[in-house]
């Protein structure tokens, strides 16, 4: 099946919580052969398991990262088509004094250049960039 969704953080972390949401399980389940994420997401999952100490919570996390999400899910690059589409679309932010994080950015043109539909629990961090398809799936 071809992948429809780029997950961001939250939306991978989701598992994690303690009372995970249902809607969102679901859709996770749904659609897992159609579900992949970005190399700035994957950075981010990492970073946040590696400041954690060594610890129990911690195991479960890299367990998860590795043995379900990683074999499970695409990890797609910021290539040159990204970074060309993030670069025009910071300049045009700028402009009308907008500064979205870099890291939003490049999410949003990973996004955009693989024809996908980012999924996500902030929706408000994605809206300023052009002709991104968003969900929540909360």
């Amino acid at each position: 099946m071809k992948i429809r969704y780029l997950l961001d953080t939250n939306i991978i972390s989701e598992p994690l919580k303690p009372k995970p949401d249902a809607g969102v399980m679901g859709k996770l389940k749904a659609n897992r052969s159609r579900l992949a994420t970005a190399a700035p997401v994957w950075n981010e999952l990492l970073y946040g398991c590696h400041r954690l100490p060594l610890s129990r919570r911690r195991q479960q996390i890299e367990a998860y990262l590795y043995h379900v999400i990683l074999p499970s899910m695409d990890i797609l690059p910021y290539d040159e088509k990204a970074a060309a589409w993030h670069a025009q679309e910071r300049a045009r932010l700028e402009a009308v004094g907008k500064t979205p994080p870099f890291v939003d950015g490049q999410i949003a043109a990973i996004t955009k250049v693989n024809g996908l539909v980012l999924v996500t629990r902030n929706i408000k961090d994605y809206k300023l960039f052009s002709d991104i398809e968003l969900q929540s799936w909360h």
